[in-house]
């Protein structure tokens, strides 16, 4: 597979969330990943669904035999990189712990993607990506005013803190080890990576430009110009209109003469011009404040829903979905000009025969 990571060679140790996420972007990007599960997993949903797992090849081995040990060991000897999921002290278990793997390859740089971290006093507790990016301090952000969180999917600890996290980490760690001679481990924790992705909102915290009560500050739903508004036909627009001139857009464009709207940054009157946008994106449809608004400068757009958006003209122009096996999927994403990712393949029968995919890893 063609990409900006062609010839890279990955060991993936399945698991949940943000492992297989980071491993579908190294494969998406041309790495040749190898996927180890134990025999009998099942899977959430039939394979072609799992498109997590799409783009790379899967072996079951019963990791509680030597043998098996062994072979992923000789795969390990080749592998640019290795990622693994489970708790601390799991693949120290099985025999297949980063001092191990490193005495067998230098260069061999060992992904750790845990939501605790792989030392302090939760580092052994189970979890999940809610627990992860509450004590981040992302969930309390997220929510109305008096009312409790609200729980944003699983982007912010899986996908972005964890899997996006592990991912940059691997290949800064990758990029090292050719320089070096040396690979090394990556702690990847999604209490980091979703604190991480807050730094911005901790600077304006400290700066007193940022308040602790949910719904009550720019970004988070408080303003007037920047939030989510019910049509006649009780779908959705977003709007994002921050920039003194793409307020003045939106106001144009909607006929917004009201002298009380000149009070954008005025915090106290965000509450009463909410209420007269409501009232404003109720008398039209949703499709009609597209024709009106959607390619201006008032940053605006429909709120889209799964169905919707793969057909929306911009998606469909960047390609932006693609279909693999009838299934309607995102894209490999970010996008190079000289080294284009491709089509990703769909998912692959698991094999037993790992002896196979050795042939095709010789030893560097």
């Amino acid at each position: 597979m063609p990409g900006p990571l062609q010839g890279v060679r990955v060991v993936e140790m399945a698991g949940i969330g943000p492992g297989p996420f980071a491993a579908m972007m190294l494969a998406d990007m041309g790495a040749d990943v190898v996927r180890i599960q134990r025999p009998g997993t099942v899977a959430f949903t039939a394979p072609k669904f799992d498109v997590m797992t799409r783009g790379r090849r899967t072996v079951e081995l019963d990791l509680r035999q030597p043998a098996a040990v062994a072979q992923v060991l000789d795969l390990v000897a080749r592998a640019d990189i290795l990622i693994e999921g489970f708790r601390p002290g799991v693949m120290e278990r099985l025999g297949l712990g980063p001092e191990i793997c490193l005495q067998r390859n230098p260069r061999l740089v060992f992904g750790r993607m845990t939501g605790w971290g792989q030392h302090g006093p939760l580092s052994h507790a189970a979890g999940h990506d809610i627990n992860y990016i509450a004590l981040s301090g992302a969930l309390h952000a997220i929510g109305h005013p008096g009312e409790p969180p609200v729980v944003p999917l699983n982007f912010i600890g899986d996908f972005g803190g964890g899997g996006m996290l592990l991912a940059v980490g691997v290949l800064a760690a990758v990029l090292e080890a050719r320089s070096s001679g040396n690979g090394q481990v990556v702690d990847a924790a999604m209490t980091d990576g979703a604190a991480l992705l807050s730094a911005m909102f901790y600077g304006m915290q400290a700066a007193g430009k940022w308040s602790n009560a949910r719904g009550e500050n720019m970004l988070d739903g408080g303003a007037h110009f920047y939030g989510t508004y019910a049509c006649a036909d009780g779908k959705y627009v977003a709007i994002g209109s921050i920039e003194p001139q793409f307020y003045a857009t939106l106001r144009e464009r909607c006929c917004i003469d009201d002298p009380e709207f000149d009070r954008q940054m005025d915090a106290k009157a965000w509450p009463q011009l909410r209420q007269r946008l409501t009232a404003l994106f109720k008398t039209r449809t949703r499709d009609q404040w597209c024709t009106l608004l959607e390619g201006t400068d008032a940053c605006f757009a429909p709120v889209l829903d799964w169905d919707e958006a793969p057909a929306h003209p911009h998606n469909q122009t960047r390609d932006t979905f693609v279909t693999i096996d009838g299934v309607t999927q995102p894209a490999p994403a970010p996008r190079f000009s000289r080294t284009p990712s491709a089509t990703p393949k769909g998912v692959t029968p698991p094999t037993t025969d790992l002896q196979a995919i050795l042939n095709t890893w010789p030893t560097p």
